[in-house]
């Protein structure tokens, strides 16, 4: 899998190969390229300079990001396995970001940046699919390859963001802690980190239940946090297994189905607005 991403990722350009554990066989290697952009910001200009009406913002660097499995595969069956992989779109683009975004997780915790941030399929300038050798590859070359379309968005998801934005920002809203902490538990979650996603999950909650007391008259809400309140004890149960080392399977289960049920709530108090 390959894109292009407007700016730059995280990871300084380069190599990385990931393995299941020390000691293991390489799976894949994570390439983290650049482009050449029109024009660059020049180095070593400090100093703000008048910026005249109309002026062309000077265009950004573009980030080449590939993963390549390791797995040998056969002339024969090469052909194939693209045709599959392409009709198994959503898997196929999904496995291979999450290892993308395994490398720029890695890269936010090694810089101690908090700014550092994941990536989604739809913020590629472009994204493709192929196979050749490693060295074919990492260089954007391929023996065949397949450009896959913008992912799809609905309609209903362009326009009430925005109306909700709006709101926001006038003052008719407010934001609350439980949607941003839910939002990075889902984050956490769709990129397999179990104990990050159970630790945020239960702070979440516990803010869900103070607040969204407040919007107890509508039926709607009422009923999906009474349903809350039955997932909280699995919920704690997980986080404090998240604090001795790791999940059990049923416990990421249980994180995922209380995860939905808070996203379930928020969706109803939106729909009170």
């Amino acid at each position: 899998m390959q894109w292009e991403f407007a700016g730059r990722l995280g990871p300084e350009a380069g190599r990385y190969v990931v393995r299941r554990y020390a000691g293991d066989d390489p799976r894949h290697v994570v390439v983290i390229g650049e482009l050449d952009a029109p024009r660059r910001r020049r180095l070593g200009r400090r100093r703000p300079r008048a910026a005249a009406p109309g002026a062309v913002p000077e265009a950004v660097d573009v980030t080449r990001a590939t993963v390549i499995a390791t797995d040998p595969i056969t002339d024969e069956g090469a052909h194939r396995w693209l045709e599959d992989a392409v009709r198994e779109r959503e898997k196929t683009v999904g496995e291979a970001l999450a290892l993308l975004n395994r490398a720029i997780h890695g890269h936010r915790l090694a810089a101690a940046d908090p700014y550092v941030a994941e990536v989604s399929e739809a913020m590629a300038i472009a994204t493709r699919i192929g196979y050749g050798s490693g060295e074919q590859v990492a260089d954007g070359d391929w023996e065949e390859a397949r450009e896959l379309p913008p992912p799809e968005i609905k309609r209903s998801m362009l326009l009430t963001p925005q109306q909700r934005l709006a709101a926001l920002l006038a003052g008719r809203d407010v934001a609350l802690a439980c949607e941003d902490l839910a939002l990075r538990a889902r984050l956490d979650l769709d990129q397999g980190r179990g104990r990050e996603a159970a630790l945020q999950l239960s702070l979440a909650m516990d803010a869900a239940f103070a607040e969204l007391e407040g919007w107890r008259a509508s039926e709607s809400v009422a009923t999906r946090l009474d349903k809350l309140h039955e997932h909280r004890e699995p919920v704690v149960s997980a986080a404090a297994a998240a604090l001795q080392g790791g999940l059990q399977p049923e416990q990421t289960k249980a994180v995922e189905v209380a995860l939905q049920r808070l996203e379930a709530a928020l969706r109803a108090r939106l729909a009170e607005l």
